[in-house]
């Protein structure tokens, strides 16, 4: 898969597009092209390679043999680079000894079908084709779709869908075609990421596991490929769910991702809560501030969860680490009416009680939205009192009385030593199962100087937390497990019932590494390596829970999005995290907590941004960090 939306391209690692399963060139969520098949002298080439060159581009190499009594050995070589915004360059190159007249075919088709459909199996039949201007064009009701080609064809048969060349090779020489496939008589459409003001950072990275170089490239590429502009506002972008089920916004998703990418500028997380803004439910009843978004399966034990709770309450925590990432005071100023609307609506919510409630009546009250909710009263109540704002007093006053109440009514004491429970049901009563969700209690937000927020669990329980994220049940290995494998109904490959889910296991990482327990961190943050590397380095936002062993690979996830953004992003804070980079832009000061173990052994970030300037740091292998590269008059705090 290639992807620079709105453009993504899928087919096997064979380089034909058949028109079978999700086959297919798609723009903003259509098929424009099904099916693209190359025959040379009659025969489809060997398939020899398919490698990723960028996220949007993949080059699949094939070889024929044109002079089969010359023996086993190929003498020429066909060379297809597809974009994701519809360009395929096809190159045939000669190794024989003598001239060659080479017949190529490319077979064309379309349905115009939307990728729901497609999932669906509701594709309808291939369109029939008519010759246009050098190619061939489609239409219907839902729209058209045109091929060119560059040479123009020697012969276009619009009733087979067939484009054809008669191609004069020399010995060693080579020819080359190009196709181009538009919509509506569009021109290329300029994918966000591939702009010249793109909101990322090139970061890089290097050191002594090679792995962290093509990790954090490949992270940031997935990222720059999943961007996505507001039509309306096109100077804002967010981030796309994932490719190819979510290529829409997920406010949760787009939100938590471009919290984990601050470490690569702020200019995502300011154009997704600009976004997000101006989504928010207006008026004066209960639901006023809050972010709408679609219900969640939460796994076997629970109802679906509502995202839009989620995302409310990321809104500002997001913005407040943002500022002390660098996010000018100007942006923070225009974002900060949104962020009150966000805390006065959890205000209004919780009402006289201790706990933000689920939105929907006789809902549990979920451990998971406890954390969220936490962070951002802390968070916020920063922020409001930075910015001159009233409120921060009464937020923190509740955060405290609701840790008080959590450490007792959220722990369910047992011979293991204990563990919190994931909810509270309507009538009180824990549901004790152990699942991914609990690493948010870790996850506890950044204040002021470098300190990370308080959480809701105690120092015992924190400790019991970690011991408990590091067991074999939830460790599979490759990454944190969404269910323990001692729960009944787990299963691995349950997306919310025991598949590993690489956001919860970054988010855990690096939990774990600010709370000091490096140990349990450090397997975590091997396991995913691992796996990083088995699927090329792309991580999957989820897959199989199954246990790692000797010689194994993690097994995917049919309904995985790959690449995903909180994926992505989750690569860019799994190796931030080895590092400990804690800025405090406002204040001019930046604070370093590597993990003293350096379980990677020395590694180098380049490019990253802290104030609006390049940072660069180096963590040698004995965990000791120094700033190479900073904005002049940021220091560094002990």
């Amino acid at each position: 898969m290639c992807i620079a939306l709105p453009g993504l391209a899928i087919s096997t690692d064979q380089g034909q597009l058949t028109g079978q399963g999700l086959d297919g060139i798609y723009r903003a969520g259509r098929r424009v092209l099904s099916r693209c098949q190359v025959r040379v002298a009659g025969r489809e080439p060997l398939a020899v390679q398919a490698r990723m060159t960028g996220a949007d581009c993949v080059r699949f190499v094939g070889t024929l043999r044109t002079s089969p009594q010359a023996g086993p050995d190929p003498d020429v070589v066909v060379e297809r680079t597809r974009h994701a915004d519809g360009t395929e360059r096809i190159t045939v190159r000669s190794a024989a000894v003598r001239p060659l007249r080479l017949p190529v075919e490319v077979a064309l088709a379309t349905d115009l079908a939307d990728l729901g459909a497609i999932a669906c199996g509701n594709t309808g039949p291939e369109l029939p084709a008519s010759v246009h201007d050098s190619g061939l064009r489609w239409s219907s009701a839902r729209g058209n779709s045109t091929v060119t080609a560059d040479p123009p064809p020697t012969d276009a048969l619009a009733s087979a869908g067939l484009l054809r060349w008669e191609l004069e090779l020399p010995p060693g020489g080579s020819a080359g075609i190009e196709l181009r496939v538009r919509t509506d008589g569009a021109g290329p459409v300029r994918a966000a990421g591939r702009a010249a003001t793109s909101p990322l950072a090139p970061a890089r990275a290097a050191g002594d596991d090679p792995r962290v170089e093509a990790l954090l490239r490949t992270s940031v590429g997935d990222l720059q490929a999943l961007l996505l502009r507001d039509h309306a506002h096109p100077s804002d972008t967010h981030l796309a769910a994932g490719a190819p089920w979510r290529c829409g916004l997920a406010p949760a998703e787009a939100l938590a991702a471009a919290r984990m990418a601050l470490p690569l500028g702020t200019r995502l997380a300011a154009g997704t809560l600009r976004t997000l803004a101006r989504a928010q439910l207006p008026g004066q009843g209960l639901q006023s501030g809050m972010i709408p978004g679609p219900r969640r399966d939460a796994g076997p034990y629970l109802p679906p969860g509502c995202t839009g709770t989620e995302a409310t309450l990321l809104y500002p925590a997001v913005l407040a680490e943002a500022r002390r990432w660098g996010l000018p005071e100007s942006e923070t100023d225009e974002l900060l009416p949104a962020a009150e609307r966000c805390l006065t609506w959890l205000r209004t919510t919780v009402g006289d009680g201790t706990y933000l409630p689920d939105p929907q009546p006789g809902g549990p009250v979920r451990c998971e939205t406890q954390a969220h909710a936490h962070r951002a009263a802390l968070l916020g109540a920063d922020l409001l009192d930075a910015c001159g704002r009233p409120g921060g007093g009464e937020l923190r006053d509740w955060a405290g009385a609701q840790r008080t109440a959590f450490r007792a009514d959220f722990w369910i004491d047992d011979l293991g030593g204990g563990r919190p429970t994931a909810a509270l049901a309507p009538d009180g009563r824990p549901v004790p199962y152990l699942g991914a969700a609990a690493v948010h209690l870790l996850d506890t937000g950044l204040l002021g100087e470098g300190e990370q927020a308080p959480g809701l669990l105690d120092k015992v329980q924190t400790e019991q937390l970690a011991r408990l994220l590091g067991g074999p049940a939830m460790d599979s290995g490759w990454g944190l497990r969404g269910l323990s494998t001692k729960e009944a109904g787990h299963n691995p490959f349950g997306h919310r019932s025991g598949a590993v889910r690489v956001p919860e296991t970054a988010i855990a990482v690096a939990g774990l590494a600010a709370a000091d327990y490096e140990k349990e961190a450090s397997a975590l943050l091997r396991g995913v390596l691992a796996a990083a590397e088995a699927f090329g380095h792309r991580l999957p936002d989820m897959y199989a829970g199954e246990p790692r062993t000797e010689g194994s690979a993690p097994l995917p996830h049919p309904a995985a999005c790959r690449p995903a953004a909180t994926a992505a992003a989750a690569g860019v804070l799994l190796l931030t995290t080895l590092a400990g980079i804690r800025p405090d832009a406002p204040a001019g000061t930046v604070t370093l907590r590597p993990m003293r173990s350096a379980p990677l052994g020395e590694i180098v970030l380049r490019g990253l941004r802290v104030a609006g300037a390049p940072f660069s740091v180096r963590v040698s292998r004995l965990g000791l960090a120094m700033v190479e590269e900073a904005a002049e008059g940021l220091q560094l705090r002990a």
